[in-house]
């Protein structure tokens, strides 16, 4: 038996500024998804998803997911038409949207492909290996989710607006941050809340680039903060980030309560995450017993689910 792991994802800054190609933050977090490969005497390969979900995740992510995993296969050169095996998933990070669980699962079972048949994989080959399962999931995924996933620590991502592949800068904090992630529930397109910002933006572009230049100082002064471990500072511009956010007309009124939550139960910082209107929102906390209490606060408050966690290193 072999066994692999990889880490969850949450995007700290950068939503919907990152597609303009200005720069975005994102962070593995300490919640992760496990792979366990075991041989089996049949042909082909069973999953068996262990994993905690949001209800109707993993139903409705199945047929990519069989998809992601045949291509991982190929990608190795790995033939399952004369020894089969079982790929059992677990660990504690929940399959929800926006958190990068299909990056995690991507990643652990690369790592478990490695063990199992003595590939010889780096952390770099496994992180392309990853990309090509999340090709299954998304056609053409940015890189950004199984880059976190691989690595942990801070991503710095910039994408080449001319097409060419974007810029990853691996980054890593003298400790762990405390941080809670709460879902709305509630699912938007991303394709559809990301082409009503550019019929916005195309419409006013001075509104647009105002928010802009606001956002580019705001992310550099987040990654100066980040290093020097200055997460008050770090919290402010969370909470300024959402306000930008506000702005550009992605987030919502369950959005807004869960972050408005969040705030006045302790947390330093406190902003929605991902496509908006909808979706996720995350608050960093400046210890564990802070974590705890927003993170109850978030429950009663009417999230749909509440997940504590880290990141960082």
């Amino acid at each position: 038996m072999a066994t692999g792991s990889g880490k969850g994802k949450t995007i700290l800054f950068g939503e919907h500024f990152v597609v303009y190609g200005l720069p975005a933050l994102a962070a593995g977090i300490a919640s992760e998804t496990t792979a366990e490969i075991t041989r089996v005497r049949s042909f082909g390969w069973k999953l068996v998803d262990k994993r905690p979900a949001m209800p109707g995740y993993k139903e409705k992510k199945y047929e990519e997911q069989k998809a992601s995993i045949d291509n991982m296969l190929k990608h190795l050169n790995i033939d399952t038409t004369k020894t089969g095996f079982q790929i059992d998933l677990g660990g504690d990070l929940v399959c929800a949207s926006g958190i990068g669980a299909s990056a995690a699962s991507c990643v652990a079972i690369a790592r478990a492909l490695n063990e199992e048949y003595s590939l010889g994989l780096n952390d770099d080959q496994i992180n392309e290996t990853a990309y090509v399962g999340e090709m299954g999931y998304h056609g053409t995924p940015s890189g950004l989710d199984n880059t976190a996933s691989t690595f942990g620590g801070l991503i710095w991502f910039v994408r080449d607006l001319s097409g060419g592949s974007p810029k990853f800068e691996k980054l890593k904090l003298g400790k762990a941050a405390n941080l809670v992630i709460a879902s709305t529930g509630l699912t938007a397109s991303t394709k559809v809340v990301v082409g009503d910002v550019k019929k916005r933006k195309d419409a006013d572009s001075d509104w647009f680039d105002s928010i802009s230049r606001a956002y580019n100082h705001l992310v550099n002064d987040a990654r100066r903060a980040l290093i020097e471990l200055n997460f008050d500072k770090v919290g402010m511009l969370m909470n300024r980030n959402h306000d930008l956010l506000q702005q550009l007309t992605v987030s919502c009124k369950e959005l807004d309560s869960l972050v408005d939550i969040a705030r006045v139960n302790g947390a330093i910082g406190a902003k929605m995450t991902g496509t908006g209107r909808g979706g996720n929102m995350i608050a960093l906390a400046p210890d564990e017993a802070t974590m705890k209490r927003v993170a109850d606060a978030l429950k009663r408050g009417g999230a749909a689910g509440v997940w504590m966690t880290t990141f960082g290193l």
